[in-house]
């Protein structure tokens, strides 16, 4: 997609604290990307490479993706994963899919196996120790698939230990209120793409919006005929740092891009650091 209908690539930078965090993983630096949606549309070669040399240079512990790496067709994640070979990690690149890496039927095997061959760990309902035992890694199975049982997971860690929890769909941190989650790295909104400065993501006032727009009109423009309630319940946490009870959610605006494109919500990678 054209550079005026996605924006130049932000990095932003936070940092995160997490309970009963062991000294040694103070300063631990993770770095997230999302929604590459990586089609030959909705992200430019120049996008990625830069997403990929900005991770590099923040010499990230760990490198965190959170899924929608096509947007269908799953074929193009063979031309992506030839660039992703170059994302550098002190303890790994691990990832979990989102729902349109689960369009067809044989997208979750072939998009898994593609990030695998190049030691990308694709976590499906599963808890991986990157960083040692004193900080699991779970990453959860989308929140649309039939898989998506957080109970099987999360229940076999102990409470007294902090977790970072890896769920594409933001709309899952309302089910994991029940567990301890000391970070939820998601994606999955693109931001809300459309934002008003001092506002905030249009999405979030679409339904009082919409119902001024007359129906003969909204029927001719696709991107109103739908509801985006099927995308996402919880429009508020479109991006950016929240608490959800006693949780902590961050959800990642996204690299690849939608029709009608992003306004004032640039595309991008997320640098973060853990302290005690």
């Amino acid at each position: 997609m054209h550079w005026l209908l996605s924006g130049s690539l932000s990095v932003e930078t936070l940092t995160v604290n997490i309970q009963d965090l062991p000294a040694s993983l103070k300063g631990t630096k993770l770095v997230q990307m999302s929604d590459l949606h990586y089609d030959g549309l909705r992200l430019s070669e120049e996008m990625l490479e830069k997403a990929i040399a900005t991770s590099n240079e923040a010499e990230p512990d760990l490198v965190i993706l959170t899924g929608d790496y096509v947007t269908d067709d799953p074929t193009p994640i063979h031309k992506l994963v030839l660039q992703l070979k170059n994302l550098q990690s002190r303890a790994g690149i691990y990832a979990v899919l989102g729902n349109h890496d689960i369009y067809y039927h044989r997208s979750k095997a072939e998009i898994t196996d593609a990030l695998t061959s190049i030691g990308i760990a694709v976590l499906w309902n599963e808890i991986a120790y990157p960083l040692g035992e004193e900080l699991p890694l779970v990453g959860l199975a989308d929140y649309w698939s039939r898989e998506f049982h957080p109970a099987s997971v999360m229940n076999q860690l102990d409470p007294a230990k902090p977790r970072i929890v890896l769920s594409h769909n933001p709309d899952t941190a309302e089910f994991l209120k029940q567990w301890r989650v000391d970070l939820q790295l998601s994606g999955h909104s693109h931001g809300g793409q459309l934002v008003l400065p001092g506002v905030g993501p249009v999405v979030v006032y679409y339904k009082q919006l919409i119902d001024k727009i007359p129906k003969r009109v909204r029927r001719r423009i696709p991107f109103l005929k739908g509801s985006l309630a099927k995308v996402m319940r919880h429009w508020e946490w479109a991006q950016g740092f929240h608490y959800v009870g006693t949780n902590q959610l961050y959800v990642n605006r996204g690299l690849g891009t939608y029709p009608p494109g992003r306004l004032f919500c640039p595309p991008e990678v997320t640098i973060i650091t853990l302290q005690g």
